[in-house]
């Protein structure tokens, strides 16, 4: 009882903030990059594990529905189809960040709203279609208690092998790579542009570069986070296969559920926290709720007309 109180706080949470996110850049035209498309998207499959993926979790910690092995697996799918387009969206905004500090003649041509709506397309469909393998054929026999339990349900070879080692551990191994080549390379530029100036540290180009460079710190932040939150119920799911006579503490189990839950509800505060034009857009937003008497300016603010 008490842990599916956490799951309805983590759940209110993850709708209210990812919410604000998509407002703060629906309405603030400074938001309206093709980062924060990608950050959207990600907020988007937030809102959806809040409003879908938890209370599914819910019904299933219950074993319900019983007797009806498709729509068990489907709404056990609905969690790592969610997962699964967080990652890619990550991936994303990853490779975004990568084009615009290695090829950045070429960034304008290649990261145009459009192509970037076209990849989130595509990632969407590809997630949906890897959280469907287990309604495909990939599951365990249908337990004879007829009760809809993950483990009872779905095959751990697939949730190991296929789930964490091929569509979770490559690509945030591929992103933490492009993270440290970002950091890498960025460094050494700013060093370049510094002794060129014979250590003239105000420079335009290193204005540039502490700014890219404090972007991709904020966003690796995300990364960092989604990964501390996903990984220990992985590692779980690695015991419970290749180890079966390994003890796994039930609370262990629930705390690494709770846990990945709990990365839908964090990332708003993390943008709010690392980046300023998130922070003013929110605060803009908060104000605009409370009926300020000067309502056209907050209007203005939000907006983003106001330089």
């Amino acid at each position: 009882v008490h842990h599916a109180y956490t799951y309805l706080v983590i759940a209110l949470l993850s709708i209210v903030g990812n919410l604000l996110v998509c407002v703060a850049v629906g309405l603030n035209r400074k938001l309206q990059t093709v980062t924060n498309y990608f950050l959207v998207s990600l907020a988007v499959a937030d809102i959806c594990v809040g409003s879908l993926a938890i209370p599914c979790a819910i019904m299933t910690d219950l074993g319900i529905p019983r007797h009806n092995l498709y729509l068990c697996l489907l709404m056990l799918s609905v969690l790592i189809m969610l997962t699964q387009s967080s990652i890619f969206s990550l991936l994303a905004v990853a490779i975004e960040r990568y084009i615009a500090i290695f090829m950045p003649f070429q960034y304008h041509r290649l990261m145009t709203p459009r192509n970037a709506v076209l990849v989130l397309c595509f990632t969407w469909t590809l997630a949906f279609l890897i959280g469907l393998v287990p309604l495909m054929g990939w599951h365990k026999p249908p337990p004879e208690s007829g009760y809809c339990f993950f483990v009872l349900v779905v095959d751990m070879t697939y949730m190991v092998y296929f789930n964490f080692f091929v569509c979770v551990l490559t690509p945030l191994v591929v992103m933490f790579l492009i993270y440290a080549q970002i950091f890498v390379t960025v460094k050494r530029q700013m060093r370049r542009i510094a002794a060129e100036r014979g250590g003239a540290a105000n420079t335009e180009g290193t204005a540039k570069m502490k700014k890219e460079m404090k972007m991709a710190t904020s966003l690796f932040l995300v990364l960092f986070l989604f990964t501390s939150c996903w990984i220990p119920l992985h590692i779980i799911n690695c015991f419970l296969l290749l180890c079966p006579s390994c003890p796994v503490p039930l609370p262990l189990l629930l705390t690494a559920i709770i846990l990945s839950h709990a990365n839908s509800a964090v990332n708003p505060f993390l943008y709010a926290y690392k980046m300023k034009t998130f922070r003013n857009a929110f605060k803009a937003i908060f104000l605009c709720c409370r009926g300020i008497s000067d309502g056209d300016e907050i209007f203005i603010l939000i907006m983003g007309l106001k330089t």
